[in-house]
């Protein structure tokens, strides 16, 4: 339908809790879903949340295609996770390298449970239960962090470990753009 612009941090609507989703499978959800995958696909990204485009709503989608944002990661399922609930397995944490296009330009080192469920529902209300690991789980953490008012800066530990990623790493400048 519609690529739409990318709402960048310091707006203050990347810092709500987004709106829980009602209208399963509405034009409107339908509509939105597909400006979402436009945009995501046109910037590359592994994965969008509606609050990136300015919609809070708790809608987020991820994977089907092999970004090359993240050209070392496996390719994960498109995904359309509705009202998510996460839920950690285990206390294991890693730490790897994230952007947003939310936050153009830069990367950060930021630390992520390793094993995940999650739950929620797909377009038309269907029930997701999943249990991942990997750079899925970091993708669903980073996405559903969007809906919750968290940007992956505010989890970076060592700010030492923030910056651009033209400086960070040269070979991915211009793919945050």
């Amino acid at each position: 339908m519609a690529i739409r612009d990318i709402v960048k941090m310091g707006d203050p609507l990347l810092l709500r809790v987004a709106e829980p989703v009602t209208d399963f499978g509405s034009p409107a959800l339908t509509a939105l879903v597909q400006d979402l995958l436009d945009t995501m696909q046109a910037l590359n990204g592994a994965g969008i949340a509606a609050p990136q485009i300015g919609v809070s709503k708790q809608v987020t989608i991820f994977g089907g295609f092999k970004s090359p944002r993240y050209p070392d990661a496996e390719e994960i399922p498109f995904t359309i996770l509705i009202n998510p609930e996460l839920t950690p397995i285990g206390d294991e944490m890693a730490d790897d390298w994230e952007g947003c296009l939310s936050v153009p330009g830069m990367r950060g080192l930021v630390p992520r449970h390793t094993h995940l469920r999650y739950r929620g529902f797909g377009l038309d209300g269907q029930p997701i239960d999943r249990t991942v690991e990997g750079f899925h789980a970091r993708v669903v953490q980073h996405e559903c962090d969007h809906l919750f008012g968290v940007l992956y800066p505010m989890r970076i530990k060592d700010m030492r470990q923030f910056g651009f990623t033209d400086v960070l790493m040269p070979e991915l400048a211009g793919m945050d753009d």
